[in-house]
């Protein structure tokens, strides 16, 4: 018998997913780490990178994320995610001149630009186009 979890992913303007899960995989702020069946409670936050996904028939699904907080408790998974993208989701075009943007405002470095909102933009527009790649 497969041991699942209940996931749900909420975004600010979206219930992104529900349902269960074998397993979740998330970028942590400190590391990359695993949520399986039994896990130990925690709150912990994460960065930009990708959410890998295990259904209960062994599919694995990666989505793009720009950060946010997990929580887990009594096998129930919460994340709340600022970004939450299938790569069938992502405009790769737009994620193309989002990084352009970005790097036009870091090489300027123009006094009225915001460095860490430029640096963030950057890293979520490489993210999105580098998870639409490998599944495009």
């Amino acid at each position: 018998m497969i041991k699942e979890l209940s996931l749900e992913v909420i975004t600010p303007s979206k219930s992104a997913f529900k349902g269960n899960v074998v397993s979740v995989s998330v970028p942590g702020t400190q590391g990359a780490f695993q949520v399986l069946f039994n896990h130990a409670p925690i709150m912990s936050t994460f960065e930009i990178g990708k959410i890998k996904i295990i259904d209960p028939g062994q599919n694995e699904i990666e989505y793009c994320t720009g950060g946010g907080y997990i929580e887990v408790l009594a096998n129930k998974i919460l994340i709340m995610a600022e970004s939450f993208e299938h790569p069938d989701e992502i405009d790769f075009e737009r994620a193309k001149k989002a990084e352009e943007r970005a790097r036009g405002r870091l090489t300027t470095r123009n006094s009225d630009i915001d460095i860490h909102r430029a640096e963030m933009s950057l890293q979520r527009s490489i993210n999105r186009q580098k998870i639409y790649s490998k599944f495009h």
